[in-house]
């Protein structure tokens, strides 16, 4: 099936671009860009969406613009009777989601977020610790993505507006981990900031999600030289402690594609630790990690039915942490779901 990617900016270059072309099943055929000079010959060029929307040879459309452009872009893409990717978040509120999700299922197409972090091989890693009971009951579980960048990047992220921010952003994968790993949660207290001199935006959040007698906390700091532990799990059967983040971004912008053969690999020094309740340390290896699995699912769910790879439900509901979130930080108290 033809592919149409909106937007060729870091998201639709270094992340679905490469990954489409990776997979069996999907073709990239046509971009809208203003950037036609970087990209490849066999594609074509379509300067707005509505001229990739008259092009009847494409099944599947990609949204990898900005943000706030998420629901409009999606929106036209579903009338226009095309399948539709967007990248996260779906939008950038729970009433642009359910409105999306309605429509998709009005006139039956499939509609899924690129929620890629799922295939991150920590996070593969945690879930399959927590199959196989290696932790028993988790009672606390804390995710970072921090990283040092004081200077503020020029780019609609760094300016004040809809679905912009640190939140929108990391904010997005972190939570979507959470839900997966533990579905809703019951409660949502966070601090959430501008740090940076200059920042105009959010570049900074602390979210505690409340499980009854569980713990999540999802942590983000753009002023961060040592990132200190990725993930931190504890059960009642053992702890598990990772340094370091998921290799293929960097792997994609190096010009690393699906299928070289260290793909996916973590660096053996970031491999996580095992203590179980007996006290005898174990180093687990990271399992490799899987963005194109992402593009795969989705073949196989135009193809043969399968259900898509991400559910809009679960980013819809991501939507709802981060508004409650947004609140939290805003009123200075804990926000009931």
């Amino acid at each position: 099936m033809n592919v149409g990617l909106v937007g060729y900016g870091l998201a639709g270059s270094v992340f679905h671009a490469p990954l489409i072309q990776s997979v069996t099943g999907l073709k990239l055929a046509a971009v809208v860009t203003s950037r036609a000079e970087q990209l490849g010959e066999g594609l074509r060029v379509y300067p707005n969406l509505d001229d990739l929307l008259s092009d009847r040879s494409v099944g599947v459309v990609v949204i990898a613009s900005p943000t706030a452009l998420h629901f409009e872009h999606a929106r036209a893409a579903l009338f226009a009777g095309k399948h539709v990717v967007v990248d996260k978040p779906l939008s950038t509120t729970v009433k642009e989601a359910d409105e999306l999700i309605a429509l998709a299922s009005h006139e039956k197409r499939v509609l899924t977020v690129f929620q890629n972090r799922r295939w991150d091989g920590d996070f593969l890693t945690i879930q399959r610790l927590t199959r196989e009971n290696a932790l028993g009951h988790l009672h606390y579980y804390e995710a970072h993505f921090d990283r040092f960048r004081p200077q503020i990047k020029k780019g609609w992220r760094e300016v004040p507006g809809p679905g912009s921010g640190i939140l929108f952003d990391l904010g997005a994968h972190l939570i979507d981990q959470a839900l997966c790993l533990f579905g809703m949660p019951g409660a949502v207290t966070a601090d959430v900031l501008a740090q940076r001199a200059d920042a105009q935006v959010d570049d900074y959040f602390h979210v505690l999600l409340d499980y009854g007698k569980r713990r999540a906390v999802l942590h983000a700091s753009t002023l961060v030289t040592d990132g200190g532990y990725r993930l931190i799990a504890h059960g009642d059967a053992g702890s598990f402690l990772k340094r370091g983040l998921d290799t293929q971004e960097d792997a994609l912008k190096r010009g690393v594609r699906p299928g070289a053969p260290d793909w996916g690999a973590d660096d053996p020094q970031n491999y996580g630790e095992l203590t179980p309740a007996s006290g005898e340390r174990q180093k687990i290896i990271t399992n490799r990690g899987c963005y194109e699995h992402f593009y795969a699912a989705l073949a196989k769910c135009l193809t043969e039915g399968a259900p898509p790879p991400v559910d809009p439900r679960d980013s819809r509901n991501g939507l709802h942490i981060i508004e409650a979130a947004l609140r939290s930080s805003k009123e200075r108290r804990t926000i009931a779901l």
